[in-house]
């Protein structure tokens, strides 16, 4: 199978011309200073791999550069051993992926205890069934059980999140959900944006960015594409440069995390690409 990867000459041409329009966009204005974020990888990009053989996937994963993963379960591995992969491999968690159920008051105290092993801050919420998303009054409970948990996990260290789909930015009873969300919750709770959910809505990611300063704490940059589809990250429809300026800048984020699961290529050699394309985008954008 030919390989997605864009050699570095062909992804500086295409990528430069965007970066220097947006570098130029920002002539006659304060310069913010922009701060370095690590990246890490959502280990469902790597599921299969990950059934298959947890800790030699954590292994290549960092062997690829990441510098932290984000988890979207655990094998049926303890808090300790998961721990000991990362400690083994020098990598951090960059947050969990979390069920609903597993946040509620009866599976709270072992999610932290899990969770501080592991030495993770983040706490995202993944998921929303039909049900669970179909009215707004559904959606202001979850604002307060989140702003609840915000406040309950702040002795911990930790904070509460969810994570954006192209649902959160559909009209349910005239509101959309993520800025209803935004605004009935505090700024303690992380908006975990997806890039590709956001804009596979129709909607626009970097202007939720900086609709929304502060919120993005982890951010999911993964690609999308309207004429291609098997596009891996810096290959599609996404303002990357300009979406990496502003977490750098206004977001408030802690942590790039790349997510790839279209399953165009096989799932390793996407997550190679795609941080190799992300690391050439932060290159040019440090420039």
């Amino acid at each position: 199978m030919k390989s997605k990867t864009m050699n570095r000459r062909q992804f500086l041409q295409t990528s430069a011309g965007l970066t220097a329009a947006s570098l130029l966009s920002g002539c006659g204005k304060s310069v913010t200073r922009k701060k370095e974020i690590p990246v890490a990888l959502q280990l469902y990009s790597v599921r299969g791999e990950c059934a298959k053989d947890f800790p030699a996937t954590i292994a290549a994963v960092a062997e690829m550069g990441y510098r932290g993963v984000e988890f979207a379960g655990y094998y049926d591995y303890p808090a300790r051993d998961v721990r000991k992969m990362l400690d083994d491999n020098g990598l951090k968690c960059a947050g969990t992926h979390t069920a609903l159920n597993t946040v509620q008051p009866d599976a709270l105290e072992a999610t932290i205890e899990y969770n501080q092993i592991l030495g993770n801050r983040y706490l995202i919420v993944p998921w929303l069934s039909e049900e669970q998303r179909n009215t707004k009054a559904i959606w202001m409970q979850h604002c307060a059980l989140f702003n609840e948990l915000s406040e309950t996990l702040k002795p911990h260290g930790m904070m509460i999140g969810y994570h954006s789909h192209d649902f959160d930015f559909k009209p349910v009873e005239g509101v959309i959900p993520w800025d209803l969300l935004a605004a009935s919750t505090t700024d303690d709770v992380i908006l975990q944006l997806d890039t590709a959910n956001c804009a596979s809505a129709g909607a626009d990611p970097l202007a939720y960015l900086k609709k929304y300063p502060g919120r993005a704490i982890t951010i999911h940059l993964k690609e999308h594409s309207a004429a291609k589809t098997d596009a891996m990250l810096g290959q599609g429809d996404i303002p990357f440069p300009a979406i990496l300026r502003e977490c750098r800048t206004n977001g408030g984020t802690e942590w790039f995390i790349i997510e790839e699961e279209k399953d165009a290529i096989p799932p390793m050699e996407a997550a190679k690409i795609c941080h190799d394309n992300l690391m050439t985008l932060l290159e040019l954008d440090m420039n």
